[in-house]
């Protein structure tokens, strides 16, 4: 796949009220990013079966780095911290334990320590994909939009079958108003990851800048069949009532997306405006 330049501004927007939703499309969801660290669980006894595998074999790093995971994904961040250092010092040389442990530093927001280890991980192995996808969302994040795309494109030249790096590089060309390349991208994504609601979400906003507000609707509620509790997808099939004029259907979804996320802003800013 060639790549793509960014265009500056937001050519192509065509409803005033996309353009905080869009922005809350640039938020990553911590278990989905944990998810594909490892297929470890974050159940209780998932980390006791990890735990006693560790009693058993102290210095084995993978079993560190397993249930480092698992703790990833049930929150427990210092534990997981704790069990990626031990495996990184056990195996130094192992590029996947420095980039879980990258995903962790960036949830709790150490952006300088996550950006390091994925450094590492990139020196260790420079076709890690995982890498590139992880220190991309960092860049991306942080306004390096140039920066975040160019790891993008490498993961994506390396065959990654990841759908993250189709779905954040669908947000960087959302941003531009690129949209039928975000549009490609995030169809991409839905390939790899057809029970995830984000992509949806993402195409679905990209139709609705272009005027289609069918496929917007479709994807939208797709979004929401697949999980009804993305607080993000009702607001979004809202703003599609919302433009059709519908203002009590729209209310009604803005509603269920505070229920989810009390702190969702353009869903707090959108039944204040469907309830003027």
């Amino acid at each position: 796949m060639r790549s793509r330049p960014l265009s500056h501004g937001l050519a192509g927007l065509a409803l005033a009220a996309l353009l905080p939703l869009a922005a809350c499309q640039s938020g990553s969801n911590p278990a989905t990013d944990i998810s594909r660290v490892d297929t470890a669980q974050g159940s209780a006894q998932n980390i006791g079966s990890l735990s006693s595998v560790i009693d058993r074999t102290p210095n084995e790093p993978e079993a560190y780095n397993m249930r480092g995971a698992a703790y990833g994904r049930a929150g427990r961040y210092q534990e997981a911290l704790k069990d990626f250092d031990k495996a990184i010092s056990l195996n130094p040389r192992s590029p996947n334990a420095y980039a879980n442990r990258a995903l962790i530093h960036r949830y709790m927001g150490n952006d300088q320590q996550a950006l390091a280890d994925y450094n590492q991980a990139i020196s260790l192995d420079p076709n890690y994909d995982t890498a590139y996808i992880g220190r991309a969302e960092i860049y991306r994040l942080a306004g390096r939009s140039t920066d975040a795309l160019a790891d993008l494109e490498r993961a994506i030249q390396l065959d990654t079958t990841d759908p993250r790096a189709y779905y954040r590089r669908g947000l960087l060309y959302q941003a531009t108003g690129q949209h039928p390349f975000a549009i490609e991208d995030f169809a991409k994504a839905i390939s790899l990851a057809p029970d995830q609601p984000y992509g949806y979400n993402g195409r679905g906003l990209s139709y609705l800048a272009q005027g289609d507000d069918e496929n917007a609707f479709s994807d939208f509620n797709t979004a929401i069949r697949l999980d009804k509790d993305v607080a993000e997808s009702w607001a979004n099939q809202a703003l599609v009532y919302e433009k059709r004029g519908d203002r009590a259907k729209a209310a009604k979804s803005y509603s269920r997306a505070l229920q989810l996320d009390p702190d969702y802003i353009p869903a707090r800013d959108g039944l204040a405006r469907t309830r003027a």
